[in-house]
C-alpha cells in the first residue's frame, strides 16, 4: 500500500498534515518531507498529525514522527498528533512516546463528536 498526504490550514493558522495509508521503510521519509515542508514555508503556532487514516506504521515509521517532532521544536513550532487510529495509537503507547506528542484519544469510527456548550 502506498502512502499519500494531504496539507490544510484550520483556523489559527494550525497546519494539518494528514498521511492516509501505511508509514513503513518505504515511505516514512515523505512524513518527514511534509513536516520539513511546512516548516520552510513558515513558522505555524501549531502542526497537528492527523494520524486517523494511517493503517500501519513501523519503527521507522515512528522514527520519522519523532525526527518531525524534534525539528518542529527546534523551530520553536509544537507538533502533536490528533486522531490516532488505534493501531497507531498502541505503537505509540508501546513505545513510550505518547505523551511526547500530546497523548492523544485513539480514533474510533463512528464514535459521538464531543458536544460544545453554549458559552463553555
Amino acid at each position: 500500500m502506498s502512502l499519500s498526504i494531504v496539507k490544510s490550514v484550520l483556523p489559527g493558522g494550525v497546519i494539518e498534515i494528514a498521511p492516509r495509508g501505511e508509514i513503513d521503510v518505504d515511505t516514512a521519509y515523505e512524513v518527514r518531507e511534509a513536516i520539513a515542508e511546512v516548516l520552510t514555508k513558515g513558522r505555524p503556532g501549531r502542526i497537528e498529525l492527523n494520524m486517523r487514516l494511517v493503517t500501519f506504521i513501523d519503527s521507522v515509521g515512528i522514527s520519522a514522527m519523532v525526527a518531525g517532532f524534534q525539528t518542529a521544536e527546534v523551530s520553536g513550532v509544537k507538533l502533536v498528533v490528533t486522531e490516532p487510529s488505534r493501531f497507531v495509537h498502541r505503537q505509540l503507547w508501546v513505545t513510550g512516546l505518547l505523551g511526547l506528542f500530546g497523548a492523544p484519544e485513539p480514533y474510533y469510527a463512528g464514535a459521538p463528536t464531543p458536544e460544545v456548550l453554549p458559552g463553555a
